[in-house]
Parts: C-alpha cells; sequence; structure tokens
C-alpha cells in the first residue's frame, strides 16, 4: 500500500487540487439569468447526482408496497370472505322475513280498508327572505297562488320536512317552520313508534312533546310524521332524538334534532296534491276486504246428494198420518192402484191381462180415495191403446174421534 501511494504520490496530490478547485468553482458559480434565482453549481450536480438514486430506491419502495398489499394482505381474504358470506345469507333471510312481514301488513291494510297517501305532485320554489325576527321563524318564496299554491300545504325537502305554507299570496308565500313555537306536526318514533306532537321553542329548538314518562326513548332514534295532522303524508322523515329526558307533567322532554337545515334553506317543495289509496294485498289486485275476510273464515262442507230412492222413501213418510186413529180404512178396490203400479213392470202380454184385471175392478166401483187412473198399455195386437175408465168417488166417511171408545161389538 505504501509503495503505491509512494509511486502515485504526486498524481494523487494533483487529482486532489483539482478536485479542490472545482469544488471550489462548483461553490462559488450560479447558474441562472436572475440573481434571486440563481442555484449553485454544486447544488445542481448534487442534484443530479442523487436523483437516479432517488427514483431507484421509490420504485424498490413502491413495489415492496404493493407486493404487501397484493399477497399478503391475500391471507385475510378468505376468512374475510367467508364472513361477508355468512353475513349475505343472514341478509338474505331477513329480507325474506321482512317481505313476509310486508305482505302479512299489506294484506291486513287491505283488510282493514286503510287507506295510504303518498306524494302525487310537488311545486318546486325559492327561498327569497325570511321574517328577520327571532319570534317568528317564517321564511317567504317565491311561488304562490298563480302557481297552485294554498294554505296549510305540506313544504318538504329532500332531507325531510321543512313546515307549512302560512300565508298565501299571487306570487308570494310565506312558510311557517316547524321550529316555530306556534307549529305542531304529528309524528311517530321509527322504532318504539311512540307517537307525539313536534313543536317549536323559544330559542329555534324543536321538541317533542306528549311522550309518557314511564315509555323509553333512546337517544339517536329516528323521528318520521305520523299523518294524523292531515297536512304531512305518514313516514316522512322528520329529525332524530337528541336528548331525552323529565319533563312536566308526568311527560317526557325530548329534545329533536331536524332533518333538515333550516337556518339554510335555499329551494323547498310544496306539497300541492297528495294520491289517497286505499291499501290492497299483494298479487291479489282489487279485492274487497269482506272477500278477503270470508276467504279467511271457516266454511261448512256441502252436503251430500242423496240418492233417488232414498228420497222417493222420505218424501212419502213425510205423506203418512202421524196417528192410526184418524186414518180411513183401506177399501177393498185398492187393488186396481197396486195393479196399474204393476202394469209398468210387465211384459207385453202380462201387461194386456192387468190392464183387463184393472178395468173389471175400476167398473165395479171400489176405487181407493184419490188414486188416479191406471196408465194404458198397448198390446201388441191391438193398434188402439186400452184406456182405464175412471172410477166413482166413495162415499165419504166421518172421521174417527179418537175420545171415543170403540165399539165392543165390532170386530177387531
Amino acid at each position: 500500500m505504501e509503495s503505491v501511494l509512494g509511486r502515485y504520490r504526486n498524481l494523487i496530490i494533483l487529482v486532489g487540487v483539482l478536485f479542490l478547485q472545482v469544488l471550489g468553482l462548483a461553490v462559488q458559480v450560479k447558474r441562472g439569468s436572475n440573481e434571486t434565482q440563481d442555484t449553485r453549481l454544486i447544488r445542481i450536480w448534487a442534484v443530479d447526482g442523487l436523483a437516479p438514486f432517488e427514483r431507484s430506491l421509490v420504485r424498490i419502495e413502491n413495489g415492496t408496497g404493493n407486493i404487501w398489499h397484493n399477497y399478503f394482505y391475500l391471507r385475510g381474504v378468505r376468512t374475510e370472505n367467508r364472513a361477508l358470506k355468512e353475513q349475505i345469507e343472514q341478509m338474505r333471510l331477513e329480507q325474506v322475513r321482512l317481505a313476509d312481514d310486508a305482505a302479512q301488513a299489506h294484506r291486513l291494510q287491505a283488510l282493514l280498508a286503510f287507506k295510504q297517501q303518498y306524494v302525487a305532485k310537488t311545486v318546486a320554489a325559492q327561498v327569497i327572505g325570511s321574517s328577520g325576527s327571532d319570534l317568528s321563524r317564517t321564511v317567504y318564496i317565491d311561488k304562490g297562488s298563480d302557481d297552485g299554491i294554498k294554505r296549510d300545504m305540506a313544504v318538504i325537502t329532500a332531507d325531510g320536512i321543512v313546515g307549512k305554507v302560512l300565508l298565501v299570496y299571487p306570487s308570494v308565500s310565506q312558510l311557517l317552520l316547524i321550529n316555530d313555537q306556534s307549529s305542531g306536526v304529528g309524528v311517530i318514533l321509527e322504532k318504539s313508534r311512540l307517537q307525539g306532537v313536534l313543536r317549536g321553542t323559544g330559542n329555534g329548538e324543536v321538541t317533542l312533546e306528549r311522550v309518557m314518562s314511564d315509555e323509553q326513548v333512546a337517544p339517536g332514534e329516528s323521528v318520521l310524521t305520523s299523518g294524523g295532522d292531515r297536512i304531512f303524508p305518514k313516514g316522512l322523515p322528520v329529525g332524530t332524538v337528541t336528548k331525552v329526558g323529565q319533563g312536566k307533567d308526568l311527560f317526557l322532554s325530548i329534545k329533536v334534532k331536524p332533518a333538515t337545515n333550516l337556518s339554510k334553506l335555499e329551494e323547498v317543495l310544496v306539497l300541492v296534491e297528495k294520491q289517497q289509496q286505499e291499501a290492497m294485498a299483494e298479487g291479489t289486485g282489487h279485492v274487497r276486504a269482506a272477500d278477503i275476510l270470508a276467504a279467511r273464515l271457516p266454511s261448512v262442507p256441502d252436503k251430500p246428494a242423496q240418492p233417488a230412492d232414498a228420497a222417493a222413501g222420505v218424501a212419502a213418510q213425510s205423506a203418512k198420518p202421524a196417528s192410526g186413529a184418524n186414518a180411513n180404512p183401506k177399501p177393498a178396490g185398492t187393488a186396481a192402484t197396486g195393479s196399474a203400479h204393476l202394469v209398468s213392470g210387465a211384459g207385453p202380454k202380462n201387461a194386456a191381462k192387468l190392464t183387463s184385471g184393472a178395468q173389471k175392478t175400476a167398473g165395479s166401483g171400489a176405487a181407493a180415495p184419490g188414486s188416479e187412473p191406471p196408465a194404458s198399455v198397448n198390446p201388441p195386437g191391438e193398434a188402439k191403446p186400452v184406456q182405464a175408465k175412471p172410477a166413482a168417488p166413495p162415499p165419504s166417511t166421518p172421521p174417527v174421534n179418537p175420545q171415543t171408545p170403540p165399539d165392543q161389538s165390532s170386530p177387531n
């Protein structure tokens, strides 16, 4: 090592001196047109020399970061994917349950002829001024009666309700905001389904009144319109419960933050038309509530059909007298009626014999009272039908009195 330094000592000293001179020149020399923007040459050289190394370090760092995020983070993706799948399955089950509850609610609403209100038509308006008083929370819009605006119409925004129309002029209308002391809105809590009245206070806050102190109301619960004031349709967002405390007269003091920033109103929507229709069950179309109720009630099964022979026997039993004391004795001439009935089931030859026998019996005048003439039967060898002559009516017989004792001399 000493031999190399001794041999090239002069050269090394020369190189060192030249380097120091160049370094001194680089420190003293400036590059640039203006003195304020001039940069020393040594700084330029340093930047040009270190820039490639810095670019390489940045590229290596970015590549390492990409590898870390794209590869090592994939180790937890499978677990996260499994958890997301379980969450999706739970949400599907919840969706099915909610759909079933919604369908049941539609059926019950249709059963009770429940009427629903919807926002049918709105008119957009721009806020052009305010009342300028701390006691009155009112604003003015650039729409009036010429645009179809009427008093007590609901005023809303995309975030929630704002108030109602207080006074109407031809081209301007005055709105009463919900944070005014004289305002009142029927509302309902979304989860607990408690109803109350939303009113404003003197300092511009909004409170919920008429909620009993024994009820449980949690901060953060959403407040919706109940539709009981006949101004706002049911279900519009009103605000969120911020504070719950004990109020006066066994009521809670509930503060509500409005869903709309009432101090920065620019554009509003005036509800000029509300659509009201009866709720219908899904998939049933226009069905009356009575029809739905009748379909759900138990029905009486139909009576089974009786055969013709059994029906004829029941009719004969109903026509038979209840007591045998008042019945007339059967005359001997009833054989004609029996022979007439036998004709219908006999053959051609037997039918002719039976018919002649029936004529002889009818001629003797012993026909049964009220009996019909026998049916005519055509023998095979005759052209004209044989008709039976009507029998003479029998003499009337007085009814037997059941109270009179029977005659001892009469045969049994």
